[in-house]
């Protein structure tokens, strides 16, 4: 397979070299966002097997189609580290590194990271959205804890750590630092987004209590059901929003009463003003009521399936979806790098690439490694 041509223009990351040895799943998302951004990314895999993710989720003929947007521009490497020859190429490829990206428990690193009775436990995505206290929070209050079916923890981690090596980077070029350990696991990240329950407990005693899609310190807040059986998610944090709401609806007093506009006041409130917002929503299609939320300037969007997410003309306009011809599965429209840079825009210069299809370009081009060289390691198991 030919080596991926990279885009003349310069990415953001142009210069910096990240080897991922990382699995399922944080690991390797983080390692995609560097590369979108220019990074010389190299993704390295067990020989024979691979990264579980080429056959994780819905696949097409075989192939993960997760794994085909998650290895996007990443060079794919095949070596056995758990032989001295290939623990030996892979010291060489971390000498003409910036970023190792692992995957591993602190032990297999001899004591790095922070530690922790559970620190050897298996880290998987499904365990953290459990123990963060996501789970907990999620769900219909007479219904079960409600874990979601994506991978939330994992890409939560992923943004977490990319920042912190961005730091890292950032400390080591301008500032002369060493190079350091990012030390992020699965649960903390995602704690910290849901932190207001911890803080309750902390200062109020209590335990937040699952409440379905209802938030009383923005009510009303919910998915609402229309008369066509859609959905529309509204929020009303601010004084200023909740009474526009309430003017849509046909409620205009609310909006000049302070009970029902006052964010503390209002949230004794909440079911009130929640039904109230039902039952308009209830009476009228989800083009009609969004029309009259969108000139009245409410907090409202449309829930959104696959489908309506890849048809929205906003998003559209925005480029948020690009075609990428693939090797293997033809054309596949696959999300565009998410942070939008002026100078530096991220791109998706290929999807993922067959097993070792870079192992020649990698250990010949970058390591001189002789093709016999190379033809022996292969016949050996090693690569």
């Amino acid at each position: 397979m030919a080596e991926p041509q990279k885009a003349d223009r310069a990415g953001a990351l142009d210069g910096v070299r990240v080897v991922e040895a990382a699995t399922l799943a944080a690991g390797p998302i983080a390692a995609t966002m560097m590369g979108e951004f220019g990074a010389d990314v190299i993704k390295v895999e067990q020989p024979g097997s691979g990264d579980p993710m080429r056959t994780w989720g819905d696949s097409r003929d075989g192939i993960g189609l997760v794994w085909k947007s998650v290895s996007r521009n990443k060079r794919c490497v095949t070596l056995d580290l758990r032989r001295p020859e290939g623990q030996e190429l892979f010291h060489d490829l971390l000498d003409l590194s910036d970023v190792l990206i692992v995957g591993n428990r602190p032990s297999a690193l001899a004591g790095y990271g922070r530690g922790g009775p559970a620190s050897d436990r298996p880290g998987y995505g499904t365990l953290a959205e459990a123990m963060s206290g996501f789970a907990h929070l999620t769900g219909q209050p007479d219904g079960p804890p409600t874990l979601p079916p994506f991978m939330l923890a994992d890409g939560v981690a992923a943004y977490a750590a990319t920042s912190a090596v961005m730091m890292a980077l950032y400390h080591r070029d301008l500032h002369g630092g060493e190079g350091q350990l990012v030390d992020v696991n699965l649960i903390e990240p995602l704690a910290r987004l849901i932190e207001s329950a911890t803080l309750a407990y902390d200062q109020l005693g209590v335990v937040p209590r699952r409440v379905g899609n209802r938030l009383d310190a923005s009510a009303p807040r919910n998915a609402y059901r229309t008369a066509d059986d859609q959905w529309i998610a509204i929020s009303s944090a601010s004084p200023s929003i909740a009474g526009r709401l309430f003017r849509a609806v046909g409620r205009p007093e609310l909006a000049d009463n302070p009970d029902y506009v006052d964010p503390l006041r209002r949230r004794a409130r909440a079911l009130e003003v929640d039904e109230l917002v039902a039952g308009w929503i209830r009476g009228r299609s989800l083009a009609e009521a969004m029309k009259v939320f969108e000139a009245a300037e409410v907090a409202a969007a449309p829930v959104y399936d696959a489908q309506q997410l890849r048809a929205d003309e906003h998003l559209r306009a925005r480029g948020s979806f690009v075609e990428v011809e693939d090797a293997d599965l033809g054309p596949v429209t696959v999300q565009a790098p998410v942070a939008v840079l002026s100078d530096t825009p991220g791109r998706v210069e290929h999807l993922g690439r067959a097993l070792g299809a870079d192992n020649d370009a990698v250990y010949g081009g970058l390591l001189g490694l002789s093709p016999e060289r190379i033809a022996a390691l292969r016949a050996d198991g090693v690569i």
